[in-house]
């Protein structure tokens, strides 16, 4: 399963959100979504080998507050519109 995980600080880098996630389940992957310049956009996403581990995840992170913001945990949904993005 894919977690969607909002709201985080931009100030949060992966190796941050990845020992958040590994202190509750082992990940497959995690990734803050950046900018073209390499700035965090304040969300990032999390795969996991079992749907448990990811719930477990969620059970623990959802609305904890890190760096003052409350965190917002879901399953990943596919993008509406699936087409290529041309890069500007």
């Amino acid at each position: 399963m894919k977690l969607h995980i909002g709201n985080l600080p931009k100030s949060v880098t992966d190796t941050e959100l990845n020992e958040m996630i590994v202190a509750i389940a082992p990940a497959t992957s995690v990734e803050i979504v950046k900018d073209f310049a390499g700035v965090s956009k304040g969300f990032g996403f999390a795969d996991f080998a079992s749907d448990d581990e990811a719930r477990a995840v969620i059970a623990g992170m959802n609305g904890r507050d890190v760096g003052g913001q409350v965190l917002k945990l879901g399953e990943a949904k596919p993008r509406k519109n699936n087409t290529s993005r041309t890069p500007r």
